[in-house]
Formats: C-alpha cells, sequence, structure tokens
C-alpha cells in the first residue's frame, strides 16, 4: 500500500520542495538502496555523496543540505530529519499495519488475581502471573513471562522471550555452599517503555527493580535486581546492570558494557560500547573504557606494557623526588 508524498506532509509537517506532492510513495528505504518510489532521509551531511547518487523519489533533509537535496530532486526540508525519518516510519505503520484491538490470546495464561487492562494486548504463550498489573494500550509479543506482582504501565511494548520479575541472584556463603535469599521485591516499569527480546529484568530483594517512564531496552539485556533505571534512558544489545545499580535519566549504555553493581550514574551520563563501569559517575559526560582492537601480537605486547605502568609510575615518582632533592 502506498502513501502520497503530500499526504505525509500535511500528517507530519516540513516543507516539500522540488514539487511532487501527487507522487505515491511505496516504500521508506536508505539512500543506497532507494528507487523511483521510495522515500529516504540524510540524517548525517557525511553521507551527501550517496544522497547526490540516491534514486529515491524524495529524501528527508536539514535545512542546511536544502540546496544539495534539490540539485538531486524533490526533498522534505525538516530540522531534526532523523525524527522525521521516526515519526514517517510510525505513519508508516499505521496506514498499512493493521491495528492491534486488545485482548489475551488464546494460547496465553492470565492469572485470575492478575489485572490486564481491556485495552493491552497480551500474545501467544504469555504467562501473566498472580498480582501483576498490565497497563493501558501495553503490548505484551509471545512468550513473555510477567513474574508475580509486578506492573507494568501503560503504552509499553514488550518483546518476545522478555522476562519480568524472575528471582535476583542472591545467595548468601555458608561452610562451602549457597543459602539462597528470596527475592520479596517485585519489578515495576513506568509508561512508554520498550523492552527488547529475550531481556530480563530480575524481581527486587527487599526493595522493587524500577525501570521510570520511557526508558528503552534493546534485546539481551541483563537488568539486576533492585536497579533502578531513569527517565528516557536507553540500553543497547547485551549491556549488564548489576544489582543495586541505579542509573540517572537521559544516560545511554553501548551495546556490551557493564555496570557493576551499587554505582550511581548520574543524568546524561553516556557509556561507549564495551566499558566496563566499575566507579560511580557523578557528572554527565561521555566515559569510554574499552581496549582498542589489535592484532594479536601486538595487542600482547601493549597488555604487558600495561602491566608495567604501576612500576614506572613508582620510578619515575622516585626520579622525579631525586630530582627536587638534587
Amino acid at each position: 500500500m502506498s502513501l502520497l508524498l503530500g499526504h505525509i506532509v500535511d500528517a507530519l509537517g516540513g516543507s516539500l520542495e522540488g514539487g511532487g506532492y501527487d507522487t505515491p510513495i511505496s516504500r521508506i528505504a536508505p539512500l543506497e538502496v532507494a528507487g523511483s518510489g521510495d522515500l529516504s532521509f540524510l540524517s548525517n551531511p557525511r553521507y551527501q555523496q550517496q544522497l547526490a547518487a540516491s534514486r529515491a523519489a524524495c529524501v528527508i533533509v536539514a535545512p542546511a543540505m536544502r540546496d544539495v537535496a534539490l540539485a538531486r530532486g524533490a526533498c522534505i526540508v525538516a530540522d531534526n530529519p532523523y525524527v522525521y525519518f521516526a515519526r514517517a516510519t510510525q505513519l508508516w505503520r499505521q496506514r498499512n499495519a493493521p491495528a492491534l484491538s486488545g485482548g489475551v490470546h488464546a494460547t496465553a495464561v492470565v492469572d485470575t488475581m492478575a489485572q490486564v487492562h481491556p485495552s493491552a494486548t497480551i500474545g501467544p504463550l504469555c504467562v501473566v502471573e498472580r498480582g501483576a498489573h498490565i497497563g493501558a494500550g501495553t503490548v505484551l509479543k509471545s512468550r513473555v513471562t510477567v513474574g508475580e506482582d509486578c506492573r507494568i504501565g501503560a503504552r509499553c511494548i514488550v518483546h518476545s522471550g522478555v522476562v519480568i520479575g524472575a528471582d535476583g541472584f542472591g545467595f548468601a556463603p555458608e561452610n562451602g555452599q549457597w543459602v539462597k535469599i528470596e527475592q520479596l521485591g517485585a519489578v515495576r516499569i513506568g509508561d512508554d517503555v520498550e523492552i527488547g527480546a529475550n531481556t530480563c529484568i530480575d524481581r527486587g530483594a527487599l526493595q522493587d527493580t524500577v525501570i521510570e517512564d520511557g526508558v528503552k531496552l534493546d534485546n539481551l539485556i541483563q537488568i539486576g535486581h533492585n536497579v533502578r533505571v531513569g527517565k528516557h534512558s536507553a540500553m543497547a544489545g547485551c549491556v549488564g546492570v548489576a544489582g543495586s545499580a541505579t542509573i540517572g535519566a537521559h544516560c545511554t549504555v553501548g551495546g556490551g558494557a557493564i555496570v557493576l553493581g551499587h554505582l550511581e550514574l548520574a543524568d546524561n551520563v553516556h557509556i561507549s560500547a564495551a566499558t566496563v563501569v566499575t566507579r560511580s559517575l557523578t557528572k554527565p559526560g561521555q566515559y569510554t573504557g574499552m581496549f582498542p582492537i589489535d592484532d594479536n601480537a601486538r595487542w600482547e605486547k601493549n597488555a604487558a606494557t600495561l602491566k608495567q605502568l604501576h612500576s614506572l609510575r613508582e620510578r619515575i615518582k622516585a626520579l622525579e623526588q631525586a630530582l627536587k632533592a638534587a
């Protein structure tokens, strides 16, 4: 199903330049593969060479790229092309996909003591346990498990295989064995949260694990017990957050990064991919702690050198003291 280019602009705003109001758009596509019936976008000026070569019917660009885009053909000028592209995908989904009407799939298991809002959608093979609460407009895709007494707010999207409210990892050592600490808290998830496939959010030991409004979690993320994630923070795939860590609002955590337990990250902290956060970060900013990839022989030499840094430091301090005394 197609949409007229002009209808997209009528719905989303922006300035259509170079004509084409009645051009039918059959899909939204990347610049390098877009064809004559496609809408594309340019969010980074570094790719303007691809813009010049693109066969797209129309390209969404920033005001600074208007003239370059017009030299190629029709364009939509928007202050933030990437956000405009995101809104365009939402519009496309609304117009071309069947609307979810809410309800519980016949294969789902919902405890009689759970509360599911009538407008929520519970997909195939989901399990919603006793005392759980699912808010208005929330969608659980297939095979989602919501543990007892866990709460999910309104308009959330929970993708396939997510487990919310499994026991946190709590054990006390005794004579070489482990004594289980019962996890008596739950999980509280705010409104407008999206959780990627096969992500796990553990219930708290004594207090709840909390995911605040607007948080976005990618696939295969582990959130430990009693973690708190602040509003509108986002984490990429394979992130691990250990128990009792607190992540502030508007933070980002790159793929494969680890946040150790009981640490605090201030608001607007941004962690690069593959970084291990070993201390609390009290100031906003970008933090990176990964060791760059190299060929193995050179990497081994650099790693060996790193092991000597402390002794080199002590030798330099001794030399400095000797120079001062001379």
